[in-house]
């Protein structure tokens, strides 16, 4: 179609531009063009001379025409300035601010060999969005801690008090049969990047962002602790896939702290519904244990005692032992499956510790999930009660579709093994599969291996890891409970 041409010539004419208020976080002009994109290249703030990121997508020097470069713009701060989209986005309740977020961020004098901790945040019109916890080699360059501006003597305080809280939240899920449990959960609990797992006696510390790999945060985070807990030994377990992302010091091997008179050790015993575990801070994934599996444990317990389902279970994907030694409180005959030797030699000593009040049956099995389910249900092998925890298939988005096949396969096995009135308690721990995507998952299962499958709960993880409404990342476990005809 061709456009209507206009009949009279228009004289285009440009408006008067009016003169612009400066916000209270104004930063002046953006910077010139001749700086790369983010992260890809940095130059001297002629104002300031801190560190300027500017924004990303830019176009290179190598492909425009050399411009004159205009006057450095006064008054320049160490700061974030992020897109409409990520601005509409932590107004909304969201607290990351990814690398493709930032229009530009610039940082003290200095800061590119010692990044701040700290910097404050604003949208393009510079409003301030708040401050947040600062990670240059991250993908989320920031984590908000604060809706205000704050300095550093500011945020420890406000640390401290936030731990102080999620500490004191916690302690109605406390007593002698359980011990354990997460006191501190990230974002969930305002404290972006602080991890702390109680364990009896034994407190385990981790620091997740380069914001807080500082003595003085390590100070605040212990004098907490020792004043609502007391514990034996505070220690700090790294992650060292996150330290080597993150850009973390090494901590040191030493505790970061041993009550007088206590023994100076990373290994204990703790309590779990009654049922008592061991615990070595060398070893083991997370901080050691899947504390957010505790109610989920007891939750297959009742379930299957309640259906009858309590001939032969099967643990797969059993790590130490959570779900199969809970299932053998009232199973004649428990099976653990894992591909990990270490973990199943953790699982049998948690046997041992409680054989006072297991009688039943139970062996461990090394192996390859998918292989071995594979070839049991081609075998005709049979179980009352199955239970599915594979570690998380879907670290991305675009592991997804890979992810739900991998559920698919191993809920079609087990769904092929179980007697009819069968319990199927299923798990996800992939935060980027959604509850629609893995029941749909299973139902296509149920569907292929010819099964009605009846949904008794849907669970997530323990009160200890909360879900907050407007962070969706902390609502990752997703456990189905089943009964299979």
């Amino acid at each position: 179609m061709k456009k209507p041409h206009s009949p009279v010539p228009v004289k285009l004419q440009e408006a008067p531009k009016a003169a612009q208020p400066r916000a209270p976080f104004d930063r002046g002009p953006k910077p010139s063009s001749t700086h790369g994109p983010y992260g890809a290249r940095r130059s001297k703030s002629k104002a300031t001379g801190g560190e300027v990121y500017p924004k990303a997508g830019l176009e290179s020097p190598a492909n425009r025409q050399a411009k004159p470069e205009s006057a450095a713009p006064p008054n320049r701060q160490p700061g974030v300035i992020v897109n409409r989209r990520a601005a509409d986005r932590l107004r909304a309740g969201a607290v990351w601010v990814y690398s493709s977020d930032v229009e530009s961020l610039e940082v003290p004098r200095g800061g590119d060999t010692n990044p701040p901790a700290l910097l404050p945040v604003a949208d393009a019109r510079g409003m301030l969005l708040g401050t947040g916890l600062f990670s240059p080699a991250s993908q989320i360059v920031l984590r908000l801690v604060s809706r205000e501006a704050l300095d550093e003597s500011g945020w420890l305080e406000l640390l401290a008090e936030r731990l102080r809280r999620a500490v004191q939240r916690r302690r109605g899920l406390l007593s002698k049969e359980t011990d354990s449990c997460r006191l501190c959960f990230s974002e969930a609990d305002e404290l972006p990047g602080l991890v702390v797992d109680k364990y009896g006696e034994l407190v385990v510390l981790q620091l997740l962002v380069k914001g807080l790999d500082s003595a003085k945060v390590r100070k605040a985070c212990v004098a907490v602790l020792r004043d609502q807990l007391n514990p034996d030994v505070i220690l700090e377990r790294p992650d060292p896939r996150i330290r080597e992302l993150e850009g973390l010091s090494a901590p040191s091997a030493d505790p970061l702290y041993v009550r007088k008179g206590a023994p100076e050790t990373g290994s204990t015993q703790f309590n779990v519904n009654g049922l008592s575990f061991q615990f070595d801070a060398n070893s083991g994934q997370k901080t050691g244990a899947f504390l957010d599996q505790r109610e989920n444990y007891r939750a297959a317990q009742r379930w299957a005692e309640q259906l009858g389902a309590t001939g032969r279970a099967l643990d797969v994907c059993c790590y130490q032992g959570g779900f199969a030694l809970h299932l053998a409180r009232v199973a004649k005959r428990v099976t653990g499956i894992d591909a990990s030797r270490a973990s199943l030699e953790v699982a049998e000593r948690n046997l041992e510790a409680n054989r006072g009040q297991i009688d039943a049956q139970v062996d461990w099995v090394e192996a390859d999930a998918f292989e071995l389910l594979r070839d049991w249900s081609n075998a005709h092998e049979s179980f009352d009660t199955i239970v599915l925890d594979p570690p998380a298939f879907a670290k991305s988005k675009r592991a997804v579709e890979g992810a739900l096949r991998g559920y698919k396969e191993l809920n079609l096995r087990a769904l092929k093994m179980l007697r009819a009135g069968g319990l199927l308690v299923t798990c996800s721990c992939s935060h980027h599969v959604s509850w629609a995507e893995l029941e749909g998952t299973v139902a296509s299962a149920a569907a292929d291996a010819g099964r009605r499958v009846r949904l008794l709960e849907r669970r997530g993880a323990a009160p200890d890891h909360p879900v907050i409404l407007t962070l969706p990342e902390t609502e990752y476990l997703k456990c189905l409970v089943l009964e299979v005809e």
